[in-house]
């Protein structure tokens, strides 16, 4: 399965395999922090993912075992984009239906619309069960590539 709206997302240094995440925030702060070393957003858009779900709860985790983190488009975007963090160990994000969470995946978008062609293929892609568990499986940030 390929997917090269997706591949393109993730820019150099935007996935980490592996990740020990201390708690929520924590976790969506390095999915953030792959935003900014891959040059999509500036720090302080790791701030305004935290702040969506401390202000609006959970309800980025979108299905068993994986949260989508993001903020509005802002002047922290620089360019749209993905992260994509596979946690060591699952942990709670407040969402009863899909907690624990092992995959943090960070979206950054300049505007409402120019990200839709990577949404769509993000959600087939976390549509296949067989697709994400090799997305949790992955032994380093190349083979996790490799699988875009």
């Amino acid at each position: 399965m390929r997917f090269p709206n997706l591949a393109a997302a993730f820019g150099e240094h935007a996935v980490q395999v592996g990740a020990i995440a201390l708690d929520r925030d924590h976790a969506i702060t390095l999915a953030g922090d792959l935003l900014v070393a891959s040059g999509r957003v500036t720090p302080q858009y790791t701030l305004e993912m935290v702040e969506v779900v401390e202000t609006h709860g959970p309800y980025i985790v979108i299905a068993p075992g994986i949260a989508l983190a993001h903020s509005k488009p802002s002047d922290s975007v620089i360019e749209t984009g993905l992260s994509l963090v596979v946690l060591a160990e699952a942990i709670p994000f407040g969402n009863a239906a899909n907690d624990p969470v092992r995959l943090v995946i960070g979206l950054c978008a300049v505007d409402h619309d120019g990200h839709l062609d990577v949404m769509q293929e993000l959600a087939i892609a976390l549509s296949d069960a067989e697709y994400v568990n090799s997305l949790l499986n992955a032994v380093d940030a190349e083979h996790l590539r490799s699988l875009f």
